[in-house]
């Protein structure tokens, strides 16, 4: 049985919190429950971005998300 929305959304955030790399595709959160469809894992994390608890973050060619506070900025790249 797929999880609840809000389930999912917690699931998504740990992923997020606990991955070795900050930045992480839509992609990376479908082991999150493999019983969601895509687009309810993106959905969730959507929300997750407009309640201000993940960031989307752009390479320039593609956009990912991170934990609030753990996407890299170019600007301290390397420092």
């Amino acid at each position: 049985m797929a999880l609840s929305k809000e389930e999912l959304k917690a699931a998504i955030l740990e992923k997020a919190l606990k991955a070795p790399k900050p930045q992480l595709y839509v992609k990376d959160f479908y082991e999150c429950d493999p019983e969601s469809k895509p687009r309810e894992v993106k959905n969730a994390a959507n929300e997750l971005v407009k309640e201000g608890k993940m960031d989307f973050w752009s390479s320039g060619s593609t956009t990912m998300y991170a934990a609030k506070g753990r996407a890299k900025n170019e600007e301290t790249r390397g420092t």
